[in-house]
């Protein structure tokens, strides 16, 4: 969700093209699945059930671009410099998001749904453990930004251990493990603290609290997004093979995410929740490659209208569950029907506007401060000191 506007070693916009229509996709599955808990017309309901992967789609795009940015540097000898990754990272999600925390604590009539998480879970980025959707469904889609935030904490550490040591390409063996490790932990908490559940009332939050939100069972997405950042740096040789054939990719990722679709048609079923997750991620995954391999339709294709919804992305995750919860309540006293397309098509309207309010008055100046400062940094080091004459 909180990519950035760019891509590995390009200076071109093609390659953003691709990632732009691909973020396009993912918020407009998200605010399509999301709708679906508020009034809606009937056919949302089938055409937005696969929706959740539009977060997945998220987690991979930004484990691309934001490790693709960090093995940059390790390629270019520049090592890694935590304090600087980590100031951007501020600027570029603290700003915006503590405003909408703010909304949702200081005006209730925000709020979706009638209770909030604590304040400090959501200041501390730990609001995914054990978060109750039944009685703090507020705000609940935050889980997927602790996620990231909590994997961008750990990522710059290990990639200092691992350049301290000199492992180099063995790193991937870590990735590996890890995303086999999924598995194992998905199936271990799925046995112990779900299926217990199975025919009681409660087995729909336990699943949930203990499978869909928590940190260590959601790498999935973010670990492929890496792996494939890795492939394309540091092995040249399989990258131009790949992406030579973009559109074979695109298809192939395409027939993948059809097969997740029937492999989580029960999303809450034990081969769902085991084995769901990484197909969704390899799928997306597949996908992302192809997008940013030149000879993909994706990478040729531009469009200002997916190049404008992509920059919103980040704002309309963060608000639209706010703003649609207003306007269904504004337009519905003005006699326009809760589940009537009209009130569809406002609600897609109001958000975008919201979405672009807040891009305006609190992301783009907090992006532009953050600019200035480094470049006054980076100013600053290239300055020789003045030698005093004798």
């Amino acid at each position: 969700m909180t990519q950035q506007n760019g891509s590995i070693n390009s200076t071109g916009n093609n390659k953003l093209a691709g990632l732009d229509h691909l973020r396009t996709l993912a918020i407009s599955l998200v605010f399509l699945y999301h709708y679906r808990i508020f009034q809606h017309p009937e056919w949302t309901e089938s055409a937005g059930s696969f929706g959740w992967t539009g977060v997945d789609l998220f987690f991979v795009l930004s484990g691309y671009l934001i490790a693709g940015q960090l093995f940059h540097k390790i390629a270019q000898g520049k090592g890694n410099d935590m304090g600087e990754f980590y100031f951007k990272r501020f600027f570029r999600i603290i700003p915006a998001y503590l405003v909408v925390v703010a909304l949702y604590f200081w005006l209730p009539a925000f709020r979706e749904r009638e209770a909030l998480s604590p304040l400090w879970k959501f200041l501390t980025f730990i609001q995914n453990f054990g978060l109750d959707i039944k009685h703090r469904g507020t705000f609940s889609h935050a889980w997927s930004l602790c996620i990231e935030e909590q994997f961008y904490l750990l990522l710059p550490l290990i990639l200092l251990i691992f350049l301290h040591f000199r492992a180099g390409k063995k790193a991937a063996y870590l990735l590996l493990i890890l995303f086999v490790a999924g598995f194992v932990i998905r199936t271990l908490s799925w046995n112990g603290l779900v299926a217990p559940l199975i025919d009681t009332d409660q087995f729909g939050i336990a699943w949930y609290k203990w499978i869909y939100y928590p940190f260590q069972c959601r790498l999935d997405g973010l670990l492929v997004g890496v792996g494939l950042a890795g492939l394309f740096q540091f092995f040249p040789a399989i990258r131009d093979r790949l992406t030579r054939r973009g559109n074979w990719l695109l298809l192939l990722g395409i027939g993948l995410i059809i097969g997740a679709y029937f492999v989580c048609s029960d999303q809450y079923s034990f081969h769902a929740t085991v084995f769901g997750f990484p197909l969704v991620a390899i799928a997306y995954g597949t996908i992302v490659a192809a997008a940013v391999s030149p000879s993909c339709i994706l990478y040729k294709f531009r469009s200002k209208v997916s190049g404008n919804i992509a920059a919103l992305s980040y704002a309309i995750y963060l608000s639209h569950k706010g703003v649609i919860h207003l306007t269904q309540q504004g337009f519905m006293k003005w006699g326009i029907e809760g589940d009537s397309n009209w009130m569809f098509l406002l609600c897609i309207l109001t958000s975008l506007l919201g979405a672009l309010t807040l891009r305006y008055t609190v992301e783009r100046p907090f992006l532009r401060l953050r600019d200035t400062i480094l470049q006054k940094r980076q100013t600053s080091s290239e300055q020789s000191p003045v030698k005093m004459r004798a």
